[in-house]
């Protein structure tokens, strides 16, 4: 047996392997898929969950690399179904916030079978999936513009638009062909942009969700304007979430809800709650932050837009530079030369009071998830990319790439009480997969930690767990995962990042 002890590693490049069985002993082990919640050991090998109890036998655990955890939580790596980092950097922010799964399913990429040939290729810390891409789909049939699986040229297209307007009944025949090759080509459903493209009919996205129902495959929405900010919209973006399922029997995520609904969250989880009382296959996410990220070519960040959303230009930071967008002449300059770039926008201001209480009751409402919606890590001459770290000085993204997880969990555990620990897994890690489970039958080795389970486990210091982010300063990492697992291998060791770990693996859509 090889003895690893308390913060003091030996047999180091034993523990990186996957293939070796690994025991984290004394620790508080959650498991969110049989709410047994109990000090005891964890024992994986070969990439799984093994063995689990109060105190393994001898006979167990013989051979194991043992790590004592005792103090910590043991539990399912968080999974995030809204992530657009793509990059190694990126995903070394949310490994040290507890992800070990994070899709990028609300855009998601196209050609999916590229995306995930481009991250098998550069090599991933973290798993990775992609839903088949709406946006994208819509751009090939208006446009002919072939897609390029990457979220930079992705974020391009916020800014044309030819795509977003109504499309003929050639050009939704072609588009909904594209997404079905995705879906066979392994995406996990269909990530739709509508808030991009929100004057579009409605019976487009009709005709979206019943391609998903076909296909057993669910949608994740960015929805259109709340009729409240815009009373001239087609159809009020949450409600027409719930018509669809109801009316297709799709299943429907609802992404973000906290910054597409705004002060008016209140009225949309209303709906909500109906809606899946009523039986419809309805799930809904959010993050904990009061502001937003996109590219700054996006349709609802017009200057003429803006009073929608009951802000102002100077609402709007640009993230690769810092500036503070000066005036509506400023905007429409930025938006002019620079559509693509990545800019924070303030939505609801986290030192009040009030609009803390909005983002709370959104992480407080049942069965919500808990999801990112990171985004790119930027540094100065469009560099993109880092496989350093500490990341280098400069780097600059949206705090939530780095501590939404962490953030969650401070102020609705540590700080309010609203969730138990177990109730923190189930949201970030159980529930999640769960949306995925009639899609990718992989997920559901995602998760929990029962036996057979995906060895994907972090490690926390409860006491220490919180992030460290801010806006001034996006790219500081949360403290307080003493080790995470990517399919049995170390990424995290000691609250450390192992820069040579790269076990991620692509989580696909089953064949149809």
């Amino acid at each position: 047996m090889f003895i690893v002890k308390k913060n003091n590693w030996y047999a180091s490049e034993i523990c990186q392997a996957g293939s070796m069985r690994t025991l984290l002993k004394g620790g508080r082990v959650i498991d969110p898929g049989t709410g047994n919640d109990n000090i005891g050991d964890l024992l994986m090998e070969n990439g799984r969950v093994v063995a689990a109890g109060a105190q393994l036998s001898p006979a167990e655990t013989e051979r194991a690399v043992v790590i004592d955890v005792s103090g910590c939580i043991v539990g399912p790596g968080f999974v995030d179904l809204h992530s657009h980092v793509h990059s190694i950097a990126g995903q070394r922010l949310q490994a040290m916030d507890g992800v070990t799964t994070a899709l990028d399913l609300e855009a998601g990429l196209a050609p999916v079978a590229a995306a995930m040939a481009d991250a098998a290729r550069e090599g991933r810390p973290l798993n990775y999936g992609f839903s088949a891409s709406w946006a994208q789909a819509r751009a090939f049939a208006h446009l002919g513009q072939a897609p390029v699986a990457d979220v930079h040229n992705a974020f391009g297209l916020l800014a044309k638009p030819e795509w977003q307007r109504s499309s003929t009944p050639r050009e939704l025949n072609t588009w909904l062909a594209q997404l079905e090759n995705e879906i066979a080509d392994g995406a996990i459903g269909i990530g739709i942009l509508l808030g991009y493209a929100p004057r579009t009919d409605p019976a487009e996205f009709l005709a979206v969700a019943r391609l998903a129902a076909a296909a057993n495959a669910p949608t994740f929405t960015h929805v259109r304007e709340l009729i409240e900010a815009d009373p001239t919209t087609p159809i009020d973006g949450s409600a027409e979430i719930m018509i669809a399922a109801a009316e297709t029997g799709a299943a429907m995520h609802h992404c973000h809800v906290n910054s597409t609904s705004r002060r008016h969250i209140d009225r949309v989880l209303g709906m909500l709650e109906r809606s899946q009382a009523e039986g419809s296959r309805v799930t809904v996410e959010t993050y904990p932050y009061g502001a937003g990220s996109t590219a700054v070519g996006a349709f609802f960040l017009a200057p003429e837009r803006l009073g929608a959303w009951g802000i102002k230009p100077s609402d709007i930071t640009m993230v690769a530079t810092g500036e503070r967008v000066a005036d509506a002449a400023r905007l429409r300059e930025i938006r002019r030369t620079a559509p693509a770039a990545e800019c924070i926008v303030m939505f609801l201001n986290e030192e009040d009071p009030s609009h803390l209480a909005l983002l709370q009751s959104a992480l407080a409402f049942p069965d919500a998830i808990v999801a990112s919606d990171a985004m790119p890590v930027e540094w100065a001459g469009e560099v993109r990319e880092s496989r350093q770290w500490p990341l280098p000085a400069g780097g600059a993204t949206h705090p939530r790439t780095a501590g939404t997880f962490a953030r969650s969990i401070r102020m609705m555990v540590r700080e309010t009480g609203a969730w138990s620990w177990l109730e923190a897994f189930r949201r970030c890690s159980y529930l999640p997969a769960r949306v995925l489970d009639d899609a990718a039958s992989g997920a559901r080795a995602k998760g929990h930690i029962g036996i057979g389970a995906d060895a994907d486990i972090v490690v926390i210091e409860p006491d220490r767990f919180s992030d460290t982010a801010s806006y001034l300063d996006s790219t500081r990492p949360s403290v307080g995962v003493r080790h995470l697992f990517v399919g049995g291998t170390a990424v995290v060791r000691d609250g450390l990042m192992l820069t040579d770990a790269f076990p991620g693996r692509a989580l696909k859509g089953d064949p149809r």
